[in-house]
């Protein structure tokens, strides 16, 4: 339930940037999406505060780098996008502003606490506020992210559904093994990621292959297992 009102609003807040965003001035586009990127950054650096150990957070990011980078799982998400465009979006000029939209949607979407803990609560307990409270959020985010960044935006829905529903599945089994530190140390990582995202996507001021670096988040609960266990 939670995923479908957070897909409705990305799809409601995208089509409305589509639809009305064309009338806005460039610099005005332009302004939101650099603010946009500004709180993104902060939101991240906020996040990242939850980390006990720093360590912790810039070992799952160099790890979770190397694998990304092996898997090519930036290119991969990238090729998804140009599929997409070459499919339902022929007719648009710029493929490569549709796969950025994409993209960059897709990982903003996707990326954080609220994500995994609200898919959290929907699947055990069928409390959907978290994932309502993002689904507002993701909503005035694609309003803007699609009137400056196209069609893309549209199809990071289908991410979410594919993301949050299979976190929503395995809620159960998740919330077995995830303790209190594992999430701070994920949350930390993850704001990372998202401080990646607001630099390199929205404000522009250097690439950055942010997905590669999504393994991370895999690795940093890993981590905190670990040393919890040799006690350390």
């Amino acid at each position: 339930m939670g995923t479908l009102l957070n897909i409705l609003t990305v799809l409601l807040g995208g089509g409305l940037g589509m639809l009305f965003g064309s009338r806005l001035p460039e610099r005005v586009r332009e302004t939101v999406l650099h603010g946009l990127g500004l709180f993104t950054i902060a939101i991240g650096l906020q996040m990242t505060f939850d980390s006990q150990n720093m360590l912790i957070v810039l070992s799952s990011l160099l790890v979770g780098g190397i694998l990304g980078e092996w898997w090519g799982i930036d290119a991969r998400l990238k090729d998804v996008g140009a599929w997409l465009e070459a499919r339902f979006a022929k007719g648009e000029q710029g493929g490569a502003k549709f796969i950025k939209g994409f993209v960059t949607a897709s990982l903003v979407f996707c990326v954080g606490p609220m994500t995994v803990l609200g898919s959290i609560n929907d699947g055990l307990r069928g409390d959907i506020q978290l994932l309502a409270i993002k689904s507002v959020l993701d909503g005035f985010a694609s309003l803007a992210f699609a009137s400056s960044l196209g069609l893309g935006v549209l199809f990071s829905a289908l991410t979410i559904a594919l993301y949050q529903g299979l976190l929503t599945l395995l809620a159960a089994q998740a919330q077995a093994f995830l303790t209190d530190p594992m999430i701070a140390e994920m949350t930390a990582t993850g704001g990372i990621l998202i401080m990646g995202i607001g630099f390199s996507s929205l404000l522009e001021l250097k690439p950055i292959r942010v997905g590669n670096f999504l393994p991370a988040l895999v690795i940093a609960p890993i981590v905190v297992a670990v040393l919890a266990r040799l006690g350390i």
